[in-house]
């Protein structure tokens, strides 16, 4: 089985983070987050995958190589312009190799599930379907375009987002994996801007073509947020979703090599201390992200908090629900709460109060 994992994403919603990474690059549970969706796609069987790229797409290329670390045969396409999703998913396609008939799975970047692919492949098999959709639902489906389906899995429509109480027909919402139908991808008009959602699957459906829906009501997560991102990587570190890409490590916690934790410090609540970095004596790490190099001075609190490389947090700061970028330098005693974002090399000095309004 073949994979196209689309990953060409600039994560505007994650910046400043994203200003020097890709987001599907951004260290989740210890890995860059493609590694995990890597390792979802060869256990369930698929042993190539298209990486379909565009912003800074030397950084995939020099971290997974030709895939055969990672137990993949791996190929890395980029596009010069956004096409997208559709005409992304037809531009990456030139990496494909297989036939007309053979099902391809299609990942978007920036969501964390728990799917369980083999059953999706299965039923999109079982239906015989041009395409197979994984849906999930959500309490609030305003937000999203909804996918409702009869008694067998038969989409019966796309809905844009509702506006009104009587337009929510469904709580299903489209879960960023699909399942098509090699020769589908090929109808796609090369080298246009096309949205699947908006333009292919429509079409579909309109020309009567079977498209098939399967609802997975497990783990689901889009990682599109600061906030989302530490509470996919602690869930990911806490074993509620699983993936074979997690590094090995004992406890609530994982403390990768060459990180440094005081004795009297306490790390917990999912989080992850990366390679390089250094927490200091009585210090509170809980629920957070901290990149490689990263300082945490004496007494600091750090809650669901992301601290990107080489940035300096000074003795006795708090942050909570905070992004610090790259090479920022945070001094002692500084607050930095409600979704307070500081970007790459900034410096606060000691005893500064920020607040941010959460985004």
């Amino acid at each position: 089985m073949q994979a196209i994992l689309l990953v060409g994403g600039q994560g505007t919603r994650l910046r400043p983070l994203t200003i020097n990474t890709p987001k599907p690059m951004l260290p989740v549970a210890g890995v860059p987050f493609t590694a995990h969706q890597i390792a979802r796609a060869r256990d369930a069987g698929v042993t190539r995958i298209v990486l379909g790229t565009s912003y800074r797409a030397e950084v995939f290329a020099e971290y997974f190589g030709d895939g055969s670390r990672f137990g993949v045969e791996l190929v890395c396409l980029t596009e010069d312009e956004p096409l997208g999703t559709g005409g992304g998913i037809r531009h990456a396609a030139a990496g494909l190799t297989c036939g007309p008939d053979e099902p391809v799975l299609i990942f978007n970047g920036d969501v964390l599930s728990g799917v369980d692919l083999r059953h999706l492949v299965s039923e999109h098999d079982r239906t015989q379907a041009e395409v197979t959709l994984y849906l999930t639902r959500v309490e609030d489906p305003r937000a999203f375009g909804l996918v409702p389906t009869d008694a067998d899995g038969r989409v019966t429509e796309f809905r844009e987002k509702p506006t009104t109480p009587a337009e929510i027909v469904t709580d299903q919402i489209n879960a960023g994996c699909y399942v098509f139908r090699r020769e589908v991808i090929d109808r796609i008009p090369p080298d246009t801007v096309v949205s699947v959602e908006r333009d292919t699957f429509p079409a579909l459906l309109s020309a009567g073509e079977r498209l098939t829906g399967v609802v997975d009501d497990g783990y689901w997560l889009d990682l599109g947020t600061p906030l989302s991102l530490v509470t996919g990587s602690a869930d990911l570190v806490l074993g509620r979703v699983p993936s074979s890409a997690v590094p090995d490590h004992d406890g609530p916690q994982i403390v990768l090599p060459g990180a440094d934790v005081a004795s009297d410090a306490v790390v917990t609540d999912g989080s992850v201390v990366g390679t390089g970095s250094v927490v200091g004596p009585r210090a509170h790490v809980a629920g957070s992200v901290l990149m490689s190099d990263v300082q945490v001075a004496a007494d600091a609190v750090i809650e669901n908090s992301v601290i990107a490389t080489g940035a300096r947090i000074g003795a006795g700061s708090v942050l909570s629900g905070a992004v610090v970028a790259e090479g920022a330098q945070i001094g002692a005693g500084v607050e930095l709460v409600r979704g307070a974002r500081v970007w790459p090399d900034a410096v606060i000095g000691d005893g500064a109060i920020r607040f941010s309004s959460d985004r």
